[in-house]
């Protein structure tokens, strides 16, 4: 090598280590910008790590299809949270267009207080048009699909979507189905029958345009897939899809609804009468190669599992109960065959008077559905449908008190035990500050919770519930059983209702940082 080659060499060596050097700085210089916009500066190393490592949620957004629907499905909605602080927060209520115009609905209701359990009455939406742009027909015109009345967006700011649940509730004033978050993704599973009329509602947010598709599967195969099921619903309005012509011979049918630009709220309904409102399926887990199935009600009765399997694999599916007395293998709860892209209901007698929860498990993704009786008017049965352990807290917004009805709550920690925190409030009282009830459950078992207010508020019908898990325990699952004149009408899972967002941890290396 020359002087000179060398000297060049040199150079660009030190070129590059200045380069680097400036490099290092602008990167810190960054991540200091970030911690001040996230986080005020402290002195504190150990208080800025833990900001650093969550946020506080800031903002929710809800659909519920029945409220300002009118007649058998139309009635209030409650809404419940338990925020970090009661201050700085906002909510809003905005129905959905009717598909007449292209801007968003009239805002209803008034802002509810953070903290407790408030019920706001929802007037009745316009009638929406005869005919319209977005209505279509799918797969050679069995799929008729039109604009719908009502439909109901909850957006909420600040401490007001810290720890939110918000339910619909029906014309007699009790839940009957959860508000789901905006989302690309949902499943359904459950009954068909020749006289079970099943209703897809599509409910956009926002103000773009969403492709959505609707796959069906039952027993006989996959019915509908993308290429024939694509539809298009206007932004600030929500449709409605009758599948009876499709799914009429059907004894188990799943839905799969997804986005492919924008975002929905989807929700079921399904009814043995058009005259009554039915039940309202609650969405089920994704697809998961074991799932827990919380709520397992009391009441004597057939037991139907429904399941799908949406992949190209044929699986066997297990059933494990988990109950009061441990958990087992129930008679009937093995050897179930599914095929691909198929279905499938099979009843379980042996589940009849078990309280707890159910475990469905395969070698591939599966979802599923456990039927049981009861439900609404016109409702094929009341449904259970598998969620996730709680992460922080749970929150249920309307359960059936006083002397209408009653509400178990079902816990189950399916591997270690678990001890919980139980709260409740009526409405205008809030769900923090109390001290509540400690319920502990043996590992690999459930336990019941026949949950009351006091006596001095005995005649509210409506009553608001707060789940935490104790540190220290294992998973825990939970369901929610509402009942009336001794009948179940609904079981909601109880979903972690989170007031923060927790993220992994960084470390504070710039080779982490540039990916290296």
């Amino acid at each position: 090598m020359t002087t000179r080659k060398a000297r060049q060499a040199r150079n660009r060596v030190v070129a590059n280590r200045v380069i680097f050097a400036l490099l290092v700085v602008v990167v810190l210089a960054a991540l200091y910008e970030l911690v001040g916009v996230f986080s005020p500066v402290s002195m504190n190393t150990a208080s800025a790590i833990a900001r650093v490592g969550q946020l506080n949620v800031s903002s929710a957004l809800l659909g519920c299809p029945a409220p300002g629907s009118a007649g058998t499905t139309g009635g209030p909605i409650a809404v419940a949270n338990v925020p970090l602080s009661a201050a700085g927060g906002h909510a809003a209520f905005t129905l959905l267009n009717s598909g007449s115009t292209s801007g968003a609905g009239k805002p209803v209701g008034s802002v509810p207080r953070p903290g407790q359990l408030t019920i706001e009455t929802i007037p009745p939406a316009p009638a929406p048009a005869r005919k319209s742009s977005g209505t279509t027909e799918m797969a050679g015109g069995k799929v008729p699909t039109s604009p719908a009345r009502g439909g109901l967006i909850v957006s909420a700011q600040g401490a007001n979507a810290q720890g939110l649940d918000v339910e619909q509730l029906g014309p007699g004033g009790q839940a009957t189905a959860r508000c789901e978050p905006a989302g690309s993704d949902f499943w359904f599973v459950g009954p068909g029958a020749t006289n079970l009329h099943v209703y897809v509602y599509l409910m956009n947010p926002d103000s773009e345009p969403a492709d959505v598709t609707v796959g069906v599967q039952t027993d006989s195969g996959l019915l509908l897939g993308p290429q024939d099921s694509g539809i298009v619903v206007p932004p600030h309005s929500m449709v409605v899809q009758t599948l009876d012509n499709l799914v009429h011979a059907a004894k188990a049918v799943a839905l799969h609804v997804t986005t492919s630009t924008g975002r929905v709220v989807a929700a079921v309904r399904e009814s043995t009468k058009t005259s009554e409102e039915g039940t309202w399926l609650p969405v089920a887990g994704e697809p998961a190669t074991k799932q827990f199935l919380a709520g397992l009600p009391a009441n004597s009765g057939a037991r139907e599992l429904y399941v799908t399997d949406p992949g190209d694999t044929a699986t066997q599916v297990k059933v494990t109960v988990i109950t009061a007395k441990g958990s087992y293998q129930p008679t009937g709860g093995t050897g179930i065959s599914l095929l691909q892209h198929q279905s499938l209901g099979i009843s379980i007698p042996s589940l009849s008077g078990l309280t707890g929860a159910v475990e469905i498990s395969a070698a591939v993704p599966i979802t599923g559905t456990l039927e049981t009786p009861g439900g609404p008017k016109g409702a094929p049965g009341a449904f259970i449908v598998g969620s996730g352990p709680l992460i922080g807290q749970g929150v249920v917004a309307a359960s059936t008190s006083g002397k209408l009805g009653t509400t178990e709550l079902e816990l189950s920690a399916p591997k270690a035990a678990a001890s919980v925190r139980v709260t409740v409030a009526p409405p205008g009282s809030p769900l923090t500050g109390s001290q509540g009830q400690v319920v502990h459950i043996p590992a690999r078992s459930s336990f019941e919770v026949h949950l009351d207010l006091p006596k001095r508020l005995a005649k509210d019908p409506l009553m608001a519930f707060e789940v935490t898990p104790l540190p220290g325990g294992g998973p825990v699952y939970a369901g929610r059983v509402s009942i009336i004149r001794n009948s179940v009408q609904t079981v909601i899972p109880v979903v972690s209702s989170p007031d923060t967002i927790k993220f992994a941890n960084v470390r504070q290396s710039l080779l982490a940082i540039l990916g290296s």
